[in-house]
């Protein structure tokens, strides 16, 4: 279920963004899932969110957002976590200038904190399969981009989506997924990304070794995310 409980300013924030309309062309359709789980605390949390917030400042991250044929992405923040809570997501917010992507940086550094529980990285992915599936957004480039800093919980069962199941429904819809591996508990974490998380076209793999180090790497997967030809030695690819 989606939660759509926001305080005034988030509502006010998205308002401003500009508004997407039912099919509306972007260049790029990219869920944002953002882990909320229990070993996430809140000041780990606004690493990420904030991280997002100033990646969407960058002029070299707004520059390649606009760079495609139609001159316009489209991304939504989920937050996600155990499968049993509720999610949260921003609804889709399209970025077509340098002002709307400060309204949706705005907007990402404003996001209460949610969720909590175990680590459903296939319940999370699932939903944004949901998400990029509603009809709202119409675009040959479809992006999930999960961070999360622990493998998927073993004590989830049925009939939560698990990530053999997702990553089915993942293929069916020709997605891609890419992964921000979080090195503070597993320090073998990246590979668990590459080899369950990760796939589809383009996809790939950044690892950081702690939560101060996420704005540099959400900065960097964005720019790959945005421009999938791009040379970046430090990146690490995904099979898929």
């Amino acid at each position: 279920m989606i939660r759509f409980k926001f305080p005034f300013i988030i509502v006010w924030l998205l308002l401003l963004v500009l508004p997407c309309r039912a099919g509306e062309q972007t260049d790029l359709a990219l869920v944002l899932a953002v882990d909320c789980s229990g070993s996430v605390d809140s000041r780990e949390y606004h690493y990420q969110m904030d991280g997002i917030a100033a990646a969407f400042r960058d002029p070299a991250i707004i520059a390649a957002a606009l760079s495609g044929p139609h001159h316009k992405i489209a991304v939504n923040i989920l937050t996600w976590g155990d499968p049993d809570e509720q999610k949260f997501e921003s609804g889709w917010q399209v970025i077509a200038s340098p002002q709307s992507a400060e309204t949706f940086a705005q907007l990402a550094s404003g996001v209460d904190r949610r969720m909590g529980g175990g680590t459903g990285i296939g319940n999370a992915v699932a939903f944004g399969l949901a998400l990029l599936r509603d009809g709202t957004i119409t675009t040959t480039r479809q992006v999930i981009d999960v961070s999360g800093d622990g493998p998927e919980s073993w004590e989830l069962r049925e009939p939560h989506f698990k990530l053999v199941d997702a990553q089915k429904l993942r293929a069916r819809d020709g997605v891609t997924v890419n992964g921000l591996a979080i090195r503070t508990d597993y320090p073998d974490l990246d590979l668990y990304y590459r080899q369950f998380v990760a796939a589809g076209p383009e996809s790939f793999v950044i690892s950081v070794d702690s939560y101060q180090d996420y704005a540099e790497a959400i900065r960097r997967k964005l720019l790959q995310e945005l421009n999938p030809n791009m040379a970046s030695l430090f990146l690490q690819r995904a099979k898929f």
